[in-house]
């Protein structure tokens, strides 16, 4: 399948791939939940069901969200609902910037398509989890952005920033 040049992932990940725990994220950093409004803020965010679930007050503002779900006639307020990520695809405009904010099943679905992915690396790895992100292969990938933070009195632990662009 090729890459689409509209499509960038963004996640936050522990130091083992883990990304969440009983459908919620395993990290509440500051920093990194601006920097994810920053950059999807006024695009388009897809998710799957359970992400949107999760999310304290439904549909993201300013920003289109399409939720993709296998369940028949699913409805959310202020979000599109799809049943296949194709479907989905289908009704974004390649001038649309899409940014896949999770789940797991759907990352797997598209690190393959993506062109960008938006890294938060959490300097931890947690007792448990039961979501990951699948393994990326370094030589698909540039590293277009490093930085570093340090634990502070808001973040519990350090992170850094990484943004990748698919070679």
């Amino acid at each position: 399948m090729n890459t689409l040049d509209n499509l960038s992932i963004i996640v936050a990940v522990a130091k083992n791939n883990a990304i969440g725990q009983n459908n919620q994220l395993l990290y509440r950093l500051p920093n990194d939940l601006k920097r994810f409004k920053a950059l999807t803020t006024g695009h388009t965010v897809i998710m799957g069901r359970k992400t949107f679930e999760s999310l304290p007050k439904g549909a993201l503002p300013n920003r289109r969200n399409i939720v993709l779900s296998r369940q028949e006639g699913l409805r959310y307020e202020n979000a599109e609902c799809y049943r296949s990520l194709d479907e989905a695809l289908m009704q974004c405009d390649y001038t649309e910037d899409l940014y896949v904010i999770g789940g797991g099943e759907l990352y797997r679905q598209t690190v393959g398509l993506a062109k960008r992915i938006h890294l938060t690396l959490v300097d931890d790895v947690p007792a448990e989890a039961d979501a990951f992100f699948p393994e990326l292969n370094p030589d698909e990938w540039t590293v277009t952005l490093r930085e570093e933070h340090p634990a502070d009195e808001k973040h519990a632990q350090s992170f850094t920033f990484i943004d990748l662009v698919r070679k």
